[in-house]
């Protein structure tokens, strides 16, 4: 139900806000958010507004295939801790779409439940330059390039990309973010204060239910 509530209010605002459009792009963010913190906002405002994609998508993973579980926060608490951080931002919305999913989750199979599901936008990935650089241990990353294109941000220390001159692969000058969940989490585990590392109303409900002491 919750799945297809936000899908429903996803489709609605587009078509109260945007003009009919048969190749609405959309932006797929990909993540645990364990917790999100202000980097992974300031990326997506950035998407939103120096891309084409018309409107970013926080997909809230439950198992990324490339992480261990340890320390994860409980699904329904990370999906809810971004959908504070988002709030009413149009721009952006929030998906557990993999939630419901066969775990561990893979990115090939969620992009063709989504263009099942929205056969008429065009779905780009979004990922940091650091993971561009495993891209090709992803499963079935040959057809994700080719048939959906990635956009990509600028990490700190990642080296030149071999993928540079595709053309389903954008690079952009986003402000490159040394800001991580794992120091977020290790910060509150000792007892410092860092709200200012997360938008406000994450902190405050993070801070209220004691996530990561």
């Amino acid at each position: 139900y919750l799945e297809f509530k936000i899908m429903s209010d996803i489709v609605n605002d587009i078509l109260g806000t945007q003009k009919s459009n048969l190749h609405f792009k959309v932006g797929l963010y990909f993540g645990t958010y364990n917790p999100i913190h202000i980097g992974h906002m300031a990326i997506a405002n950035y998407m939103v507004e120096f891309t084409d994609i018309d409107q970013l998508w926080f997909v809230v993973s439950p198992q990324n295939p490339h992480k261990k579980k340890t320390n994860l926060l409980n699904d329904y608490d990370r999906l809810e801790l971004v959908h504070r951080a988002v709030d009413e931002d149009t721009r952006i919305r929030v998906s557990d779409i993999e939630f419901n999913m066969p775990k561990p989750s893979y990115t090939t199979d969620t992009l063709a439940y989504l263009k099942d599901k929205f056969p008429k936008y065009e779905f780009r990935i979004l990922m940091g330059s650091d993971n561009l650089e495993n891209f090709h241990k992803w499963k079935n990353y040959e057809t994700i390039i080719e048939n959906f294109g990635v956009i990509v941000y600028p990490r700190p220390g990642s080296a030149q990309s071999k993928y540079e001159e595709h053309k389903n692969i954008t690079f952009t000058n986003a402000p490159q973010m040394e800001i991580s969940s794992t120091f977020i989490r290790n910060a509150i585990k000792d007892g410092k204060d860092v709200r200012h590392f997360l938008p406000p109303k994450t902190w405050e409900y993070l801070d209220k239910m004691g996530f990561y002491r």
